[in-house]
């Protein structure tokens, strides 16, 4: 099968950016060096931009995970040309249809199924969305969104200005424009490219599955490290309205952080969160699975699967009790109505399935 045509201007820019930070950045640190106000710039315009994607295009415009103030998405806008990923329109467009297609060769922009460098960078190597480039009719939303559309119109001159005028206004600053420029430039922009695109390939094959096995997404902690908390992935899969990506406090997610920050100082809202029942249900649905896997070649696995499926009902059960028994509550408190004895019924019911989750967590780990 032939292939599509080389978009060549892909080519050059992720070849010559990543040719000049690998021999540049050592050249230019031996023999001049750089000082601290150059790393503390690199790191600030990595954050800028890194956040502006994770954020902003990809929370805010893919997912409308929450509203922001026009102010913050200006922001945004300007922090995703310094990323160099595409106008926020086109991206979200794209991550709309990976998300709706995901793993679909034919369809998903980026599957994960064509093999680690397809979804890494080839993809964006040749032409092989060339029949959709300018379809946006899945983001009409967006083009309603009048910073959107002007990032989108004036992306090119905003690209240049950012990846070029900024880092060379602020070296001139400083007093060493090629210094700054190698470092919060050049190499910002490589680690800022690649760190993003790890999310589409090896996010999609490196961690673990924890609340969903229909698609080759993952939960990868390590990831999240280098990603403003993008690396829970197979949670973001199943759950992708969900503004946060690392549900737990000890996850690190800065771009949940961010954005929970904005909300505090009025310039966020309407943040989406998935209500904690559906979570848990998919996580023990996943956990099941993994056991039944586990036990099936066993001799006595009808047993086991019998006692094990018997055990999952049941706290499926208790799940559900204890849920209802708190909105239940919530609402009553919500009507200023009596709850004490709707209080004592939750706390009955958080009882029963804080037992039945150990239950499943003892028999689940025996195998």
């Amino acid at each position: 099968m032939k292939k599509p045509p080389l978009i060549w201007l892909n080519v050059i820019l992720f070849a010559s950016t990543l040719l000049a930070a690998v021999i540049l950045v050592p050249w230019r640190g031996i023999t001049h060096g750089f000082d601290g106000f150059e790393w503390l710039t690199f790191v600030i315009l990595c954050f800028f931009s890194g956040l502006s994607i994770t954020a902003g295009y990809h929370r805010l415009w893919s997912h409308k995970a929450y509203k922001a103030h026009a102010v913050i998405r200006f922001f945004y806008a300007l922090g995703g040309a310094l990323a160099l990923q595409n106008s926020a329109l086109h991206w979200s467009s794209d991550h709309r249809i990976h998300h709706k297609h995901v793993d679909n060769n034919v369809k998903d922009p980026y599957s994960a199924k064509m093999g680690f460098w397809y979804s890494h960078i080839g993809w964006m190597l040749r032409e092989y969305q060339a029949h959709r480039y300018h379809d946006y009719n899945n983001a009409r939303d967006l083009q309603k969104d009048r910073i959107v559309m002007w990032q989108h119109k004036h992306y090119l001159l905003l690209t240049i200005l950012m990846n070029i005028g900024l880092p060379v206004f602020i070296g001139w600053l400083n007093g060493d424009i090629l210094s700054m420029f190698i470092l919060a430039g050049v190499l910002r922009l490589v680690i800022g490219h690649h760190t993003t695109f790890f999310i589409n390939s090896l996010a999609h094959i490196w961690g673990k599955q924890t609340y969903t096995d229909k698609n080759t997404a993952r939960d990868n902690g390590f990831l999240a490290l280098f990603t403003h908390g993008e690396g829970y992935h197979n949670f973001h899969h199943i759950f992708e309205n969900d503004y946060r990506n690392g549900i737990q406090w000890w996850d690190y997610d800065p771009t949940k952080w961010l954005i929970r920050l904005l909300s505090y100082l009025g310039l966020a809202s309407d943040l989406r969160k998935v209500p904690q029942e559906r979570i848990e249900a998919a996580k023990y649905q996943m956990q099941l699975l993994n056991t039944k896997q586990k036990v099936g070649h066993l001799p006595d696995a009808d047993e086991m699967l019998a006692k094990l499926q018997a055990e999952f009902e049941q706290l499926k059960t208790h799940l559900a009790e204890y849920y209802q028994a708190k909105k239940a509550v919530l609402d009553a408190k919500r009507k200023q109505v009596c709850h004490i004895e709707l209080k004592a019924q939750m706390e009955i019911s958080k009882i029963r399935f804080k037992l039945q989750k150990h239950n499943w967590k003892m028999l689940t780990a025996s195998y």
